[in-house]
């Protein structure tokens, strides 16, 4: 596989995942970034462990989807990350769901 045609690949991969993503968002509550990856989650803990000299964070995550170009199955269970570096959780700005009216199952 020549250069070209492996960055045309990898775009086309990038483009898949951030439309996953869009499509995705809407069923989690937080979205947690660490200097690895990037999480959407819908239950978050964030725990600082100190050590004699220094300190780390524990973050563990249930419910998960992980950004991961190369990772098979997205969707995870329940994720554990320890890390010395920052960690940023987001909570999401719920929105309600509504069905159109065409689909609604009310009668009107």
């Amino acid at each position: 596989m020549d250069e070209e045609a492996f960055d045309d690949y990898d775009r086309e991969l990038e483009l898949a995942l951030f439309r996953e993503y869009r499509d995705v968002v809407g069923q989690f509550q937080y979205v947690v970034e660490t200097e690895r990856r990037f999480y959407l989650a819908n239950e978050v803990n964030v725990v600082r462990r100190d050590t004699e000299h220094d300190f780390y964070f524990e973050i563990s995550m249930a419910d998960v989807w992980v950004w991961d170009i190369y990772r098979a199955d997205r969707f995870v269970k329940a994720v554990r990350v320890l890390t010395f570096k920052d960690v940023n959780v987001e909570e999401l700005q719920r929105r309600e769901f509504e069905l159109p009216e065409e689909l609604s199952l009310d009668g009107n």
